[in-house]
């Protein structure tokens, strides 16, 4: 019987990237690398979808595409909210088992005040989808010229989490000063839906961390490896350099996050 190191891997990708050529961005490698890593499962979303103006081609291409990796590839379909019918996205979703959605604010040009987040919020909620957000794809220093698109705003995170008491978030790609603006900014209940993965955060020298781990919690974390726009390898080394001084049940409430831990999420 195999121990997985992570049950869940909540930020995956399959898919070409419009700024760069990304090696094996196909669903057989990331079986592969889950394996090697001891990562149960997945759940992917399509990575040209961010970009597209109707994320419904890409949507079937993506079930089309994890439908022989069931048991290890779970789909997160992108929707638009500012887009004809997106609510059937969402029935989709139901209907073929996906624990979560995707949305991206910042490349459509959705700002925090626009109503179509609140919408999707609730929408979301009432059909037991958790939504997933991405804060960036690539650092500042190394995006193409031609990408424009700024981070995801703590601002974002708070409208969707404040729109429904029972909607849940999972912000990807954050590092610890948004982190620590959207946790501070919520009350103690809205804090309890909102989970962030640690693939930007850093570890030594600067152990940001560490640093959350002791002040925002370990229960608010959870594992994202950031296939195949990063190795991963990285939040997986990072995780191995947090202090032994920690508790041992730190270690297992939050950040060692298992499919059972998972089940007040989905």
């Amino acid at each position: 019987m195999t121990t997985h190191r992570f049950d869940v891997d909540v930020s995956a990708w399959i898919g070409s990237y419009p700024f760069r050529e990304l090696p094996h961005p196909d669903a057989a490698i990331l079986v592969q690398v889950l394996q090697r890593e001891r990562i149960g499962q997945a759940w992917v979303g399509s990575l040209p979808s961010a970009w597209h103006r109707d994320p419904a081609p890409s949507n079937a291409w993506l079930y089309e595409a994890l439908a022989p990796h069931a048991d290890v590839l779970r789909p997160s379909p992108t929707v638009r909210p500012d887009w004809p019918g997106w609510e059937d996205v969402l029935d989709e979703a139901v209907r073929r088992g996906a624990p979560s959605v995707r949305v991206y604010p910042m490349q459509l040009g959705i700002g925090a005040t626009s109503p179509v987040l609140p919408a999707l919020a609730r929408s979301a909620a009432a059909r037991g989808l958790v939504i997933q957000l991405t804060v960036r794809f690539e650092d500042l220093r190394q995006r193409h010229p031609t990408d424009t698109v700024p981070d995801l705003t703590a601002a974002h995170v708070r409208v969707l989490v404040r729109a429904d008491s029972r909607v849940r978030v999972i912000v990807s790609g954050a590092g610890r000063d948004l982190i620590e603006e959207t946790h501070w900014s919520l009350t103690p209940e809205e804090q309890s839906r909102c989970f962030w993965d640690w693939a930007w955060v850093w570890g030594p020298p600067e152990d940001h961390l560490e640093h959350l781990v002791r002040t925002v919690g370990p229960e608010r974390f959870t594992f994202g490896g950031f296939w195949p726009l990063r190795l991963v390898q990285a939040p997986l080394a990072t995780f191995s350099l947090l202090s032994p001084l920690l508790p041992a049940v730190t270690m297992t409430s939050g950040l060692r996050i298992t499919a059972e831990a998972m089940s007040h999420v989905v």
